[in-house]
């Protein structure tokens, strides 16, 4: 398990306690590097969606949590957010929640020289994913294959 990986694990062991007092759902937690600064990073999510305040309150409680465990020896800022409407597709709940929506998929190299594919989420299971187009064509995608998997956004 990497570093990453033992953080975000700790973090999400600290934090699911307080999401499900307050009715939140754990979207995911990311520990990353962007420029010369760290962060972790707790997506949470609520029917109807999470607003500022939401954030605002569960990051007091889990900055306290954070002092008192002092786990990261690493200086990083933590961080409570919203995943938006293009969080891509990790766990299977996001799976579940996306059946029968259409759904973008970017795969890492062409297939047909193609690389980003939209369509109906019709079935997955732990290796693949499968669309079906305007025409109920379908497509599986193995999801090694699969660079951003994510509810299509129309606007």
């Amino acid at each position: 398990m990497s570093k990453a990986e033992i953080y975000e694990t700790k973090t999400e062991n600290l934090i699911l306690p307080i999401l499900e007092e307050m009715k939140f759902e754990l979207v995911d937690i990311e520990y990353v590097k962007e420029g010369s600064v760290w962060y972790l990073r707790a997506y949470i999510d609520k029917e109807g969606g999470i607003t500022i305040n939401d954030c605002e309150a569960v990051a007091r409680r889990m900055n306290d949590l954070l002092d008192q465990e002092d786990f990261i020896p690493d200086s990083y800022t933590f961080e409570v957010s919203s995943p938006g409407l293009g969080r891509p597709l990790k766990k299977e709940k996001d799976y579940v929640r996306n059946m029968g929506k259409k759904i973008e998929i970017r795969t890492y190299r062409a297939i047909d020289r193609c690389k980003e594919f939209y369509g109906i989420l019709k079935a997955y299971d732990k290796d693949s994913v499968t669309i079906a187009d305007e025409d109920d064509k379908t497509t599986t995608f193995l999801k090694s294959d699969i660079a951003l998997i994510r509810q299509a956004i129309e606007f």
